[in-house]
């Protein structure tokens, strides 16, 4: 009898190990599933809609990065080179020169370069950019808006609640896909 009742034990452990260790699997099983599945879906990132926004100025005093995250780019495709323009001069400019008072970017984040006459090219320097659009608003009432808002992702960190799109009145800030991250407005409708 003895012997019959230290096979049960010996089996009841059996059993108990076995049991744990396939509860063990399945856990593990399952973890590995639901990261495997994670890791395959694309990731998001925050970006802002040309064709929403305002120009509020938003964009600078909200981003948790100093400076912003958000800078202008110049959509080339949309351009008219324009010697008047308006994201470069300020309204009622009596002289088209490059000189100080005759700007409209706070920072001179814009370069003015003499390609032919009457044409000009106009080029952001993101290190000077502080994203507070009024280049934006005035290449888009007095051009072609070419000049457009954007995150810059190799600065962006990429906030679960972007503090921006939180305060954005226009709400022109959405999760795009990271492998296609950019939103223009225009004739080409992509990335430059």
């Amino acid at each position: 009898m003895d012997s019959k009742s230290s096979n049960n034990k010996t089996s009841r452990r059996d059993f108990i190990n076995k049991s744990l260790r396939i509860s063990a699997g399945i856990t593990l099983g399952g973890l590995g599933i639901f990261l495997a599945k994670d890791a395959s879906s694309e990731d998001l990132v925050w970006q802002l809609d040309p064709k929403k926004c305002i120009q509020c100025g938003r964009c600078v005093t909200n981003c948790v990065l100093t400076p912003s995250a958000v800078k202008c780019v110049h959509v080339f495709d949309m351009c008219g080179y324009c010697d008047l323009c308006g994201g470069f001069f300020k309204p009622g400019t009596k002289k088209l020169t490059t000189a100080a008072e005759n700007q409209l970017c706070p920072t001179a984040a814009i370069q003015r370069k003499f390609i032919e006459d009457p044409f000009f090219e106009y080029q952001i320097d993101e290190d000077l950019c502080i994203g507070c659009g009024k280049c934006v608003a005035g290449c888009g009432a007095f051009g072609n808006g070419s000049l457009q808002l954007q995150v810059q992702h190799d600065l962006c960190v990429n906030c679960n609640e972007c503090a921006i799109a939180r305060h954005c009145p226009a709400e022109a800030f959405s999760r795009v896909p990271a492998s296609n991250n950019s939103l223009f407005k225009g004739f080409s409708g992509h990335e430059i």
